[in-house]
């Protein structure tokens, strides 16, 4: 095999399809593949440790299968989270509730980004999307800790 031959193999990329299955199958799917917690509904949550979001049994990806990819797998359905069942927890009150606080402290951050913030002078400037993007970055990092503080 050629070095140009050896290139187009290592740069083919295998794209995984969504599994289509009934809510029942699904469910058993989850029954069997998450071997860390039982699952008695779809509707039952999640808290991802990955992505910090809630996710519904109802949400999770399942690809694979006979006519798919090879094994059925399971994964986290929030964009760009590459999580898998072990990555999941039952959300606890204690989680429930830092999940509101970001999402409380995301709504802020939204509605500050609205606004455009004024400088000595009286004169407005609009804020950068690089620097909120940081702040925001920060906040979620520093959270954590201020309970130890």
């Amino acid at each position: 095999m050629s070095a140009a031959d050896r290139k187009v193999l290592s740069g083919a990329v295998t794209l995984c399809v969504a599994t289509k299955l009934s809510d029942q199958e699904k469910l058993e799917v989850l029954r069997r593949l998450d071997q860390f917690r039982q699952w008695h509904s779809l509707e039952e949550k999640r808290y991802c440790l990955v992505c910090g979001n809630l996710i519904s049994g109802r949400q999770i990806q399942v690809a694979g299968g006979t006519r798919g990819n090879g094994q059925l797998r399971l994964s986290c359905p929030t964009e760009r989270c590459n999580s898998i069942p072990m990555d999941w927890v039952l959300p606890t009150n204690e989680i429930l509730a830092k999940v509101e606080k970001w999402a409380a402290e995301e709504r802020k951050a939204a509605e500050l980004k609205s606004a455009a913030v004024t400088i000595g002078n009286g004169k407005p400037v609009p804020r950068t999307k690089a620097h909120d993007d940081l702040v925001s970055r920060l906040l979620k990092f520093v959270l954590p800790f201020k309970r130890y503080s």
